[in-house]
């Protein structure tokens, strides 16, 4: 099959339209009319024919004409249909995997779209606004954020959906306060505390432990902070609870005060842009959330070398 000399046709266009529509439905599906796909994207019924046409040469899609009932869908082949639209693979964006949660994550992502002989491909980057702010410009299919994140920029106005929940303690175990003085339990005036505004989390959880508190922010990237603390740069920062458990870090930590999020901060979800109606119900079809959990699971007891 090759696509591309197919694409470059008069109908082209109309190929890849009809290929993003069909990628998110399944076999018995009713399709719409010629005549109103020809409204929809400003063509002759004869270019939507022969774009139809072509996708069922190429078997990416059967249908069949059910007389007043309709045209369903017999056979459907979600790879070749992946082929036909504007992109080459799948694309998202999670945090870097820094911890045994993420690198599960990571490595149950992987495994099951490989499964699946999908194209697929992870990007990394640091800090959920980033990553949200990438999502919003196209440049990644979906992104991994925790549950907090998620809430926080909808509510901000973002048009993004959470469409698949990990569940509890899937993105950290828990979040925990840090010092430098082992003789200092909490945030007290005058500390100076660090602070990353470009992780949401981060931002949020640690506004919320200073409230109240005379304290001077310090900006700094969320990989430096552990540091700074360390060498007294900075007195405290809201950190994981994995990095220092996984790295030995010898430092003092304790729980969060004023913490009344039900724990959605260490839950991951994937989101997506809410005008990817089609795309959102072909990646559902293809990340299966219990393998992907199941592959954490064995990352972090060791059974399963991380594979991202």
């Amino acid at each position: 099959m090759n696509v591309k000399i197919s694409l470059m046709q008069k109908s082209g266009i109309i190929v890849m339209k009809l290929a993003h529509e069909f990628i998110g439905r399944e076999v018995g599906d009713k399709i719409d009319t010629v005549a109103n796909y020809a409204e929809r994207y400003e063509t002759a019924r004869g270019t939507v024919q022969s774009a139809i046409k072509l996708l069922q040469e190429h078997k990416a899609i059967l249908l069949e004409a059910r007389g007043h009932l309709g045209t369903f869908i017999t056979g459907i082949d979600h790879k070749k249909l992946l082929a036909f639209t504007d992109r080459n693979s799948i694309v998202g964006v999670m945090p870097l995997p820094y911890s045994k949660l993420y690198e599960g994550l990571a490595t149950g992502l992987y495994k099951t779209m490989n499964k699946s002989k999908i194209p697929f491909n992870l990007a990394y980057m640091r800090g959920a606004k980033s990553r949200v702010d990438a999502l919003k410009n196209d440049r990644y299919d979906f992104a991994i954020v925790s549950k907090l994140a998620a809430k926080q920029s909808i509510e901000d106005g973002m048009d993004i959906s959470i469409v698949v929940e990990f569940g509890l303690f899937t993105y950290v175990s828990e979040h925990v306060l840090v010092l430098n003085n082992p003789l200092k339990k909490g945030i007290e005036d005058g500390m100076k505390i660090g602070i990353d505004r470009t992780s949401i989390d981060h931002n949020m959880l640690t506004l919320k432990q200073c409230e109240g508190k005379n304290v001077e922010f310090i900006d700094l990237a969320y990989n430096q902070i552990i540091a700074k603390v360390i060498s007294g740069e900075i007195d405290a920062a809201v950190w994981n609870k994995d990095e220092i458990l996984e790295r030995k870090v010898n430092i003092k930590y304790y729980p969060l005060e004023k913490n009344n999020l039900k724990y959605i901060d260490t839950e991951a979800v994937l989101v997506m842009n809410d005008n990817k109606n089609e795309l959102r119900s072909f990646i559902k079809r293809f990340l299966i959330k219990e393998e992907i959990l199941e592959y954490q699971k064995k990352v972090i007891s060791g059974e399963v070398i991380p594979n991202y």
